[in-house]
């Protein structure tokens, strides 16, 4: 009957240590959200037992309290809403272009292996370049306006997915692939309904990278005369002689990278359902 509960002893068996309880689950994630934090809240209790004890000089590094009283200044005038906001905007389109970049290179070099001959070692040498020696040039090409700050963001996040799709591509199994062939696959269907979805668990972990990079670089970026963004607070906290604003915009990178993160993990775990892993001790799927 439709609306009928169906009782525990009759649903399908769950996979060990599972549960099928919504309530439970929401314990055990709350468990692990509040371990996660343990560390964090130790450090800073240790910190902010420091200053007060005068073993850390607070001239130089300001205790948590202080910071969090910054945090609310600027949250109060609107300053941090808005720094937060140009820098995460900046992040998610220089992430966006080198995302795509990477993924359409990496999936050339990793399907042609006339492609790879052709492009990887250019692409491999330009790779090891340090971000800051591109910065002049950036400055030159493109100015010191948004156009710079969202190519060199971009760059950082490109070379992590390239070098993480194409190797995850080239490391499919070969079987997979002579089965695909034995079908009849061309190469578009191959890469479909193959190589793609054999390779999606590391290429999530590449997406994970760039994003990391990308947050580094953004503040290398904000460096190049940004007028907004918290890359410009680091260096007005610098000049001004302010420390915990140094160390709140730097606390305001952390949780943002993190809550970004974040996401992009949750939305590649959805797509990444059917990976049979391994499950670390004492963890559930």
């Amino acid at each position: 009957m439709t609306g009928t509960l169906t009782p525990p002893s009759l649903r399908e068996p769950q996979a060990p240590g599972e549960s099928w309880s919504p309530p439970r689950e929401r314990r055990r994630r709350l468990g692990r959200v509040g371990l996660g934090l343990v560390v964090p809240i130790a450090a800073l209790a240790l910190w902010e037992l420091g200053a007060v004890t005068g073993v850390i000089s607070t001239r130089l590094i300001p205790p948590p309290s202080q910071i969090a009283t910054t945090l609310a200044d600027l949250a109060s005038d609107g300053a941090l809403w808005v720094h937060s906001l140009a820098t995460t905007l900046r992040v998610l389109a220089g992430f966006a272009l080198g995302a795509f970049a990477g993924t359409v290179l990496g999936a050339a070099t990793g399907v042609s292996n006339r492609f790879g001959t052709l492009f990887d070692p250019t692409l491999q040498a330009l790779r090891n370049i340090p971000s800051i020696a591109w910065t002049p040039l950036f400055i030159l090409w493109f100015g010191i306006f948004e156009t710079s700050k969202v190519l060199m963001i971009a760059l950082g996040v490109f070379f992590p997915v390239y070098l993480t799709f194409s190797g995850a591509i080239a490391s499919v199994d070969r079987g997979l692939v002579e089965v695909g062939k034995a079908y009849g696959f061309n190469t578009y269907t191959l890469i479909r309904r193959i190589l793609f979805p054999a390779s999606l668990p590391t290429y999530v972990i590449g997406l994970r990278n760039g994003l990391g990079l990308g947050w580094m670089f953004v503040v290398a970026a904000e460096f190049l005369g940004a007028s907004e963004g918290l890359g410009y607070l680091l260096v007005d906290g610098q000049q001004t002689g302010r420390p915990a604003v140094i160390i709140a915009s730097i606390a305001m990178f952390a949780l943002l990278g993190k809550l970004t993160d974040r996401v992009l993990a949750s939305v590649g775990a959805r797509f990444t359902y059917w990976q049979d892993g391994f499950v670390r001790e004492g963890a559930t799927r």
